[in-house]
C-alpha cells in the first residue's frame, strides 16, 4: 500500500513540474482532466466491472460505506441547521462535502495502486451519482422553487455521465457474463490505462499556484467538513465493519 501510495505522490510531483514549467501551456489541467473523465475512466470501469463480481455492488463492505456517507451527511445537517444556524441551501452542499467522496478523481487511482483494482471505488462511486447526487438536486431545486421541468433535468443529469453510464454498462456485462469480443475490448482497454496517469497530471498541475488551505473565511466549517470526513467517517466505518465481523487483508508481518 506504502509503495501504491508512492507512486501516486511521484506521479502527482511530475504533474506540479509540468505545470510549473508550462510545457503543456495553460489548459493542461483542463484539458487532461477531461480526457480521463469522458475517456479514459469510462474505459477502466467498464472493463474492470465486466470482469469482476457484480455482487461487491451489495456485499457488506459496499453497504458500510453507503451508510457511512449518509451519517456523516446527517450530522452535518443537523450541526449546520441547528448549532450554526445556517441556510438550508449551504447546508445541503455543506451536507456533500462531509459525505461525499472524491471515488472519482483521486478515488480510482488509490483503488487502482494500493487497493488492487478500480473495482474497489466503483460501488460508492455509482451510490453517490445514482442517489445522493440526484437526492441532492432535488432538494436544492425545492428550495429554489424551480420549475418542475427544471427539477426533473437536474435530478436525471447524473443519469448522463459517461462514468456512470459506462460502469451501469459494466454490471450488466458482468451479471450476464457477456463481454465484448477481443477486436472491441483491446481499444477499450488500452483507452482505460490513460485515465489513472491524466488523473494524478492534472491534479499535479493545477496544485500550481493553488491557495493555502486554512485560510478561508469559512474555514470553521470546513474544519468540521474536514474532521467528518477525515476523522469520523473513517473511524465509524471501522467500527462498524468490525461490529459485523469485516476484515482487512493481514499485510504485516509478511508471510
Amino acid at each position: 500500500m506504502l509503495a501504491g501510495f508512492a507512486l501516486i505522490g511521484a506521479i502527482v510531483a511530475v504533474g506540479y513540474l509540468v505545470g510549473r514549467t508550462g510545457v503543456l501551456g495553460e489548459g493542461a489541467a483542463t484539458v487532461l482532466s477531461r480526457l480521463s473523465f469522458f475517456v479514459g475512466a469510462p474505459a477502466l470501469l467498464y472493463v474492470t466491472l465486466a470482469r469482476s463480481d457484480v455482487a461487491t455492488i451489495v456485499e457488506p463492505r459496499s453497504l458500510v460505506s453507503y451508510g457511512t456517507s449518509l451519517a456523516m451527511i446527517l450530522i452535518y445537517v443537523l450541526v449546520a441547521r441547528l448549532l450554526l444556524r445556517r441556510p438550508a441551501g449551504e447546508t445541503v452542499i455543506g451536507g456533500l462535502s462531509a459525505g461525499y467522496v472524491n471515488a472519482g478523481n483521486l478515488g480510482i487511482p488509490i483503488a487502482v495502486y494500493a487497493l488492487g483494482g478500480a473495482a474497489a471505488a466503483a460501488p460508492t462511486m455509482m451510490f453517490q451519482l445514482v442517489v445522493l447526487a440526484p437526492a441532492a438536486f432535488v432538494v436544492l431545486d425545492q428550495l429554489e422553487n424551480r420549475s418542475p421541468d427544471r427539477r426533473l433535468r437536474n435530478a436525471l443529469t447524473p443519469l448522463r455521465n459517461p462514468i456512470l453510464l459506462a460502469s451501469l454498462a459494466g454490471v450488466v456485462s458482468a451479471a450476464t457474463r457477456w463481454e465484448p469480443p477481443a477486436v472491441v475490448m483491446a481499444p477499450v482497454e488500452t483507452l482505460g490505462g490513460v485515465a489513472v496517469p491524466a488523473m494524478l497530471l492534472a491534479f499535479g498541475i493545477s496544485l500550481r499556484g493553488a491557495p493555502v488551505p486554512g485560510r478561508s473565511p469559512e474555514r470553521g466549517r470546513l474544519a468540521l467538513v474536514v474532521a467528518l470526513k477525515s476523522v469520523v467517517q473513517p473511524a465509524l466505518a471501522w467500527g462498524v465493519g468490525a461490529a459485523v465481523g469485516l476484515e482487512g487483508r493481514r499485510c504485516w508481518p509478511p508471510s
